[in-house]
């Protein structure tokens, strides 16, 4: 097992991301992560520690995504290193589709993700922008 820094596995990982956070799938979203986890935002941290953790933390998310009425995302990868044999940090900008089709901007974040026998799983998210 190493860090994927191969563009395809990465963009699969996000892919499915994408689709859990979109369609409000907190399981999938929990299964996304390493634990325990790290958020890190200008103004707050937080961590998670279990799964049901990680699913409380985006139980608002979820909702939020509903009410902006937001169908599809798009995780556009601007960078990707290698940190360790089984780390890699990637730059993701956000791209989302609402349901009238308009294109509607997100955040850049800093993913660390760590390879798992399951495939790349979040360890740490920094909100750059």
């Amino acid at each position: 097992m190493t860090a994927s820094t191969h563009l395809a596995a990465l963009t699969d990982f996000f892919d499915r991301y994408g689709v859990a956070l979109t369609t409000g799938d907190l399981s999938a979203i929990a299964g996304c992560y390493a634990l325990p986890g790290l958020v890190v935002a200008g103004t707050y941290s937080f961590s998670f520690t279990s799964p049901a953790a990680v699913t409380l933390s985006f139980v608002g998310a979820a909702a939020d995504y509903r009410e902006r009425e937001l169908v599809a995302a798009n995780a556009q990868i601007e960078d990707v290193q290698q940190v360790s044999a089984l780390l890699t940090e990637v730059a993701v900008r956000w791209e989302f589709l609402d349901s009238r089709g308009r294109a509607v901007p997100g955040e850049r974040y800093r993913y660390l993700l760590r390879a798992t026998d399951d495939g790349p799983a979040i360890c740490t998210v920094i909100r750059t922008a």
